[in-house]
């Protein structure tokens, strides 16, 4: 049986993989802290999704590779972590979906007003985790190497997002203009 409460964290010191502690402040931890943000606002933004609706399935396997990221930054350096990562194969399934998105929706350049319905608001509020989880990455990259697959996977993810929330602000718009006729 696991042990939820381990009281181990109490002085403001946590665990990583392979057993090395560090402070609850320590990049590593803040970098991954935010992942999880974004692993748990994802996991929002699908319960405003039908489930047999395609996005839905795709955000959940982003939150899959965001668990994988998270395990390769919780494993120090010196600590074997054997697990291969899916980051590559995700990034490129993105900028397929970015530029499939962006050609369906005639993109002009303008700021786009968060909001629209509940998808589209938490899909903009998990595009902002997103880009502070890269800044986060970005810091631990200055003092611990982080993959660069890494790296590129959550920067991609944070398009990928403002473009699903985009898309659907459009259909809400379109719905409105067909009920408004």
């Amino acid at each position: 049986m696991i042990r939820i409460t381990t009281k181990t964290g109490d002085e403001g010191m946590t665990s990583l993989h392979g057993g090395s502690r560090v402070s609850k402040t320590h990049p590593r931890i803040e970098a991954n802290g935010t992942l999880d943000e974004l692993n748990a606002l994802l996991g929002v933004c699908r319960a405003f999704i039908p489930v047999n609706d395609r996005r839905n399935q795709d955000l959940k396997q982003l939150q899959t590779s965001l668990m994988g990221i998270m395990s390769h930054i919780a494993t120090p350096e010196d600590t074997n972590n054997p697990r291969k990562h899916d980051a590559e194969e995700r990034t490129l399934w993105m900028e397929a979906e970015i530029e499939r998105i962006t050609t369906e929706l005639n993109l002009k350049r303008h700021f786009v007003v968060p909001g629209g319905n509940l998808i589209a608001a938490h899909l903009q509020w998990a595009r902002t985790v997103c880009r502070r989880a890269e800044r986060q990455l970005w810091a631990l990259h200055q003092i611990h190497p982080v993959n660069p697959q890494f790296l590129r996977m959550v920067n991609r993810m944070s398009d990928y997002l403002f473009l699903l929330a985009v898309s659907e602000m459009e259909q809400l718009q379109k719905q409105g203009n067909e009920s408004a006729e």
